[in-house]
């Protein structure tokens, strides 16, 4: 797996935060900010799939509605 650096600024306050609660879980902010990500995209990926069920399933209905 090939790995991709990336850089951001956050503001001091933020970046405390972030260190701070990587320190209450007990793992490197790298490693929080991992999760998180990793937490972020699987939820979108859900919702993604969850969406285009309801609005295939609907259609018929949804095209009653809109005359």
């Amino acid at each position: 797996m090939i790995m991709i650096t990336m850089t951001f600024t956050l503001p001091d306050e933020k970046a405390a935060q972030l260190t701070a609660a990587a320190g209450d879980v007990g793992v490197p902010v790298e490693d929080l900010l991992q999760r998180i990500t990793d937490d972020f995209l699987a939820r979108k990926e859900g919702f993604q799939t969850a969406m285009e069920y309801v609005l295939q399933k609907n259609a018929e209905l949804y095209r009653r509605l809109a005359k």
